[in-house]
């Protein structure tokens, strides 16, 4: 099964477009957004083509293939207008027999760990930065970077998961920033 990972939306219809242009680009099996979808927070400048109302219907088209969690700019209010759930704080997943604890990343991170043993995979966006990096103890730390609003110099991504590889993706392009065989 192949999953396409991303965050950090923040309410950008040209970066939805994109987003689901490489969606099925990729022919991606499922969808798993790590949070931020709509609002674009108070720290955080308008994203190109800001339009939270056109975001919803995209992402309600899409809503049989996308797994989610909630970002801290995710509210009640947006459930309310999505047809997926978005409310849980983190999920638990197993990839090619690993397992992968899925969450926005404000309250778990690299520095505020789950309870996850040696083998793990922490994944989570947040901090818009792609990273793919071992921790101590033996839990690997992914973040696919932001779909509207990179940080640190890195550009618009998401995350391709195959055939145990995480590959972080350059979002218009499709050319791969990095790759991980886990």
């Amino acid at each position: 099964m192949k999953w396409m990972i991303a965050s950090d939306l923040h309410g950008s219809f040209y970066y939805a477009k994109e987003m689901e242009r490489a969606f099925f680009q990729e022919q991606a099996d499922k969808l798993l957004l790590l949070g931020d979808l709509l609002y674009h927070g108070p720290r955080n400048d308008l994203p190109k083509e800001y339009n939270p109302k056109e975001v919803i219907p995209l992402l309600n088209r899409l809503k049989e293939k996308i797994f989610c969690v909630r970002g801290n700019c995710d509210a009640e209010v947006d459930q309310m207008v999505l047809e997926f759930p978005i409310m849980a704080d983190s999920m638990v997943l197993e990839l090619g027999g690993r397992t992968v604890f899925a969450t926005h990343g404000h309250i778990y991170h690299q520095d505020a760990l789950p309870p996850l043993g040696a083998g793990a995979i922490l994944l989570h966006g947040h901090t818009h930065l792609q990273v793919m990096e071992q921790l101590p103890g033996g839990v690997l730390y992914l973040n696919p970077g932001s779909l509207a609003i990179p940080k640190g110099g890195s550009c618009h991504s998401y995350m391709i998961y195959e055939d145990s590889t995480f590959t972080i993706k350059e979002l218009e392009s499709g050319d791969p920033v990095s790759s991980l065989k886990v």
